[in-house]
């Protein structure tokens, strides 16, 4: 069978994850071993179901434990702090649960991955004070490096006939899990008020919050029992040492099977690819933190003045219609674009995405909110799911710059480390540059804009770097110089 020979191939540690064809010629695409792609979109799924159901109610929350003091102003503070605190201590930990999966094996990682978020929302559910939101939400971060696991694990188990197809499920899962994730929050919050002759007991009072993180820590466990199950694994076990062989021989055979060193690890071309996964997320974080701000902001100060419902309905569409066209239509792009061109239209996309926000709130003063500003809203949308794409390219462009398997995971780990940092810092500098831009009037109050586009401008050029397809392969002896 042709799906369990493609497995075999990845086993081998020591060769290169992306294999040429023979004679260059063209290869018939392996099969997708389904059913482990399967389990890992169900771990895709748990991590946005997890961090986003908080969303809905936690404004709420801290208004009602009485944090604040009373002072409305600084709920969007704490709320911050905690949405923060998930990303800040991902950032320090993610890169050694990637290391210690080239080590131990990827689904050893995977599995206390998906039991941190499961006990992270029972204890964020069970929470009452301030500092136990922030250590719940801490516990995310600390436990749960399953993102960089989970690329190096699609690298594993396609090759270049499939990667495309493989990476494409990828971003589908994410979209899924952020429509999802806000619907468990806003439904299943204060179940006492909108269901009281079926949540009656005394706990539902006292922990209004505790059924949707339940829910989504039941998601969680139920993942972790189908993964414990089913998924196997792809980093070989180390070979033991044959006792018969001199220390010197021992020494040569654990060092040829071990995991590199870091400094060899971080090549020219990890270091590329790196660099743009980078700059891909610092300005896409900077958009997404701006868009709800934009989209709640009153009309004259510069936004559209939308409620949260609306605001939810959009942001529930634009997940929909991602992971459709993810789905559909990503493997055929690579095909004809490839991975390089995909990349470079998705940071294009940033262009159009940011000059529709003042041109929807001029228009929007003028006229008001009419079907010209549900067009330009519409046609902002399909824009961002083009920018998406982009994604899909550059964990491609991730997967084949590693030398092997073994370098895998502390690729993919150091890639989501910088990932980590530019999610944790940027959506506070990007809101507090969209409010300095209204508090001073800068360019009328749309500063903001024109100064993310010259940001976006160097990051442009460093995707030039990379190669037109995925990086070529490299001979064994030279993968780790």
């Amino acid at each position: 069978m042709a799906a369990p020979k493609a497995v075999e191939e990845v086993l081998d540690e020591t060769s290169p994850l992306l294999h040429e064809a023979k004679g260059g010629k063209s290869r018939k695409p392996t099969p997708l071993p389904k059913g482990q792609i399967a389990i890992l979109m169900l771990l895709s799924l748990a991590e946005p179901i997890t961090s986003i159901c908080i969303f809905p109610f936690i404004n709420q929350l801290i208004g009602e434990l009485d944090i604040t003091g009373g002072d409305g102003r600084k709920v969007g503070y704490y709320a911050g702090m905690i949405e923060s605190t998930f990303f800040a201590m991902e950032a320090l930990f993610v890169f050694q649960w990637s290391r210690l999966s080239d080590h131990i094996g990827r689904k050893p990682v995977l599995l206390v991955g998906v039991g941190g978020l499961c006990l992270s929302m029972i204890c964020f559910g069970l929470s009452k004070t301030f500092w136990g939101l922030v250590v719940s939400r801490s516990l995310v971060g600390l436990l749960n490096g399953n993102t960089g696991v989970m690329k190096s694990m699609m690298g594993e188990i396609t090759d270049e006939t499939n990667i495309a197809r493989g990476f494409a499920w990828m971003p589908v899962a994410w979209s899924v899990g952020c429509t999802i994730g806000p619907m468990i929050g806003g439904q299943l919050s204060r179940p006492h008020d909108r269901w009281p002759s079926v949540f009656s007991h005394p706990f539902w009072i006292e922990y209004p919050y505790f059924l949707p993180c339940g829910a989504s820590a039941a998601f969680s466990a139920f993942t972790f029992v189908i993964t414990l199950l089913f998924l196997k694994e792809t980093v070989r076990k180390r070979v033991r040492p044959d006792p018969s062989l001199c220390d010197e021989a021992i020494n040569q055979e654990q060092d040829s099977d071990a995991p590199p060193p870091l400094r060899k690890i971080l090549t020219r071309r990890v270091l590329i690819s790196i660099a743009n996964y980078g700059a891909l997320a610092l300005v896409e974080v900077a958009f997404i933190a701006i868009l709800p701000l934009y989209l709640s902001t009153p009309i004259e100060l510069g936004g559209l003045g939308f409620d949260p419902p609306a605001i939810g309905l959009m942001l529930g569409t634009l997940g929909i219609l991602n992971g459709g066209f993810q789905a559909l239509f990503f493997a055929k792009l690579m095909d004809r674009w490839g991975p390089k061109r995909l990349f470079q239209q998705g940071l294009l996309t940033f262009i159009p995405l940011f000059l529709l926000f003042p041109a929807m709130n001029l228009y929007a003063k003028s006229y008001g909110i009419t079907s010209v500003v549900w067009g330009l809203i519409l046609m902002q949308q399909f824009l961002l799911v083009m920018m998406d794409i982009a994604f899909g390219a550059i964990f491609i462009f991730i997967t084949s710059s590693a030398a092997n398997n073994r370098c895998l995971g502390a690729t993919n780990g150091i890639a989501q480390f910088i990932a980590s940092v530019t999610r944790a810092l940027g959506p506070a500098a990007a809101t507090s540059l969209f409010a300095a831009s209204l508090e001073h009037s800068w360019l009328g109050g749309y500063g903001v804009y024109p100064l993310l586009l010259v940001i976006c401008a160097p990051l442009y050029f460093v995707s030039t770097l990379l190669p037109r397809d995925m990086w070529p392969k490299e001979p064994t002896d030279r993968a780790t110089e």
